[in-house]
């Protein structure tokens, strides 16, 4: 999983074919606990790219994502977001397998 480093790049990520980005922070128990799941995440499917972003370093754009827990996942595909999985509560690895194969068929 890529590390966003600037705003430029996080316009950039969401105008590709597919790309995940799961928004974390290194303060959440939570992110933690998924974060070991996400290698054979990314690999289950290969055809997109994934990417985190800090959640504290990119308040602005998360405010404007309205992404107000953690961990929260969005797909963009081309410019626009495709769907979200967005909550305060702690996600397992099936749930993010489920979120990515019906955002897909979106």
């Amino acid at each position: 999983m890529i590390s966003i480093q600037t705003v430029d790049q996080f316009e950039q990520v969401k105008e590709e074919d597919g790309a995940v980005i799961m928004f974390t922070a290194g303060w959440c128990p939570d992110c933690v606990v998924i974060e070991p799941e996400v290698p054979a995440i990314e690999e289950k499917f290969s055809d997109l790219s994934f990417y985190k972003m800090d959640r504290d370093t990119f308040i602005e754009q998360c405010q404007e994502l309205e992404i107000f827990g953690i961990p929260s996942f969005l797909l963009f595909k081309n410019g626009r977001e495709a769907d979200r999985f967005v909550s305060k509560d702690r996600k397992t690895r099936e749930e993010i397998e489920r979120f990515i194969e019906e955002a897909m068929e979106k």
